[in-house]
Order: structure tokens, then C-alpha cells, then sequence
């Protein structure tokens, strides 16, 4: 019986925040006793628990009950423990099974592009040989996707110092002209690396939000021209950003899907 108490008064309890999250401007004791079709008393009690583990706070000039701080230190410590590598691991894989291709994990560090995981179809050394290496931002399309969560001022200052240097066919020789492709990649939501890193290779790549809707990573295949001719990188782009959305949900991204 004790525990069936119990119980009910932990759902009750769930009840009670649940309808306080819904509510920007927070309710009074008698607005969500009538809500939840619950005694005052029973409400007072149960919001007496939540206000001295600061899950609600109580503004004394309205005598509304809002959620409060308390959540912030349970939050902080799920996304804390929220790993990037491990969350994305079977979506990489799956991205790699699906393409046939070889899948790259990566992040920003300043003005470069860090390769922090990779997965292939064959095992082989080159999985662990890549991992820390570094790339410029600019004729990748890792780099750009990471490139896309910030504002052009933004990247201006960031590449500021950015040489430009040509290493492919059609790597970008300016700021204007890499400006002007992460506007298109923003609008469409992928990045393309049409030979811009290396001759005959494309790159599709999507960017990884976590829970602040920021850029964090960036997920992406790649495959030699000559080898792939069929490969369409609009095709290819659905794959990819299905894969980025699945790992941003993963990092706590609830906002709509990514483009």
C-alpha cells in the first residue's frame, strides 16, 4: 500500500513539472490544482518537495510556481557525459555501409579541421593514422560544414590570416569565393569538397548540433571520381545529413531536422 503511495505521488509530481515546461509564465497553486484535477493540499505538499530541491521556484509578487535551477545541474551532467565518438559510431558505420565509402568524423580547432574518428568498409591502418590530423577549413567540406554555424563576419576574422593556397582544381582562391559556398551550403544544409582538397575527390559533409543548436562536428564520406562516376553528391547529401541529424539528436539537438 505505502508503495502504491509512493508511486502515485511520483506521478503526480512529473505531472505537476510537466505542465509547469509548458508554461513560460508559470502557474498559481489553484491554476494547477485545477489542471491536474488534484487537491490544493495534496499540489502544496508535492510543490514543497520541488521548491527545496530548486526543481521550481515561486515568484513572491505573483505567487506563480515556475521550473527552476535544479534542472540545470541534472542537464549539465547528462550532456557532460553525452560522449561525441561514441554517439556517433553507428551512424558512421551505417553512412559507410550504405555508401560503400569511407566516413570521416571531425571537429574545429581554431582555424583548422581535426579528424577525430573515421570508419571504412575494410579494416586498415589508415583508420588510426588519420585520426589528429589536421586540414584547412576551407577546401574541405568537413571544414566548411563546420564553417556553416557561423555568421561571414565570423569567418572572416577566423580565416583572416588564410592563404588560400591552391591544392586542388577548384579550390577557393579568396575569402568572397568561400563565402559565397557556405552561403549555398547553409541554404541546403551539406557541404561539398568538389576536388578543392585533392584532385579527384568529392567529399559530402553535414554539420552535428548539439543541444544549443551550435556546430560541433561534422560528419562526412568521400570517393575517388574515376572509381564512383555514378556517385551524385545530391544523392549522397541525403545520406550524409541523415546520418548528422541522427548523431544531433544523440547530442541532445531536439530543434526541426536539419536541411
Amino acid at each position: 500500500m505505502k508503495t502504491e503511495i509512493r508511486v502515485q505521488s511520483l506521478d503526480r509530481t512529473f505531472d505537476i513539472l510537466q505542465i509547469l515546461s509548458d508554461e513560460q509564465h508559470g502557474l498559481t497553486l489553484a491554476q494547477i490544482s485545477e489542471r491536474l484535477d488534484l487537491p490544493k493540499s495534496t499540489v502544496h505538499r508535492l510543490l514543497g518537495v520541488l521548491l527545496q530541491r530548486a526543481f521550481v521556484r515561486k515568484a513572491p509578487e505573483t505567487n506563480r510556481y515556475r521550473l527552476g535551477p535544479g534542472f540545470i545541474g541534472l542537464c549539465s551532467h547528462y550532456l557532460n557525459n553525452l560522449e561525441l565518438k561514441t554517439e556517433s559510431s553507428p551512424f558512421m558505420a551505417e553512412l559507410s555501409r550504405t555508401t560503400g565509402n569511407t566516413v570521416f568524423l571531425a571537429i574545429r580547432q581554431h582555424d583548422k579541421m581535426v579528424y577525430i574518428d573515421s570508419e571504412e568498409q575494410v579494416n586498415s591502418l589508415r583508420k588510426y593514422s588519420i585520426i589528429g590530423q589536421q586540414k584547412p577549413l576551407f577546401c574541405t567540406s568537413l571544414g566548411k560544414a563546420l564553417l556553416m554555424g557561423l555568421t561571414d563576419d565570423e569567418i572572416r576574422m577566423l580565416l583572416a590570416h588564410e592563404a588560400f593556397e591552391k591544392r586542388g582544381p577548384y579550390t577557393h582562391s579568396n575569402m568572397e569565393s568561400l563565402l559565397q559556398d557556405i552561403r549555398e551550403c547553409r541554404r541546403r544544409g551539406w557541404a561539398l569538397d568538389n576536388q578543392e582538397a585533392e584532385p579527384d575527390i568529392n567529399c559530402v559533409a553535414a554539420p552535428i548540433l548539439d543541444y544549443r543548436g551550435d556546430v560541433i562536428a561534422s560528419i562526412s564520406t568521400t570517393w575517388i571520381l574515376k572509381q564512383h562516376p555514378e556517385m551524385v553528391p545530391e544523392q549522397i547529401a541525403v545520406l550524409v545529413k541523415k546520418a548528422a541529424s541522427g548523431i544531433s539528436a544523440n547530442m541532445g539537438y531536439f530543434g526541426e531536422t536539419l536541411r
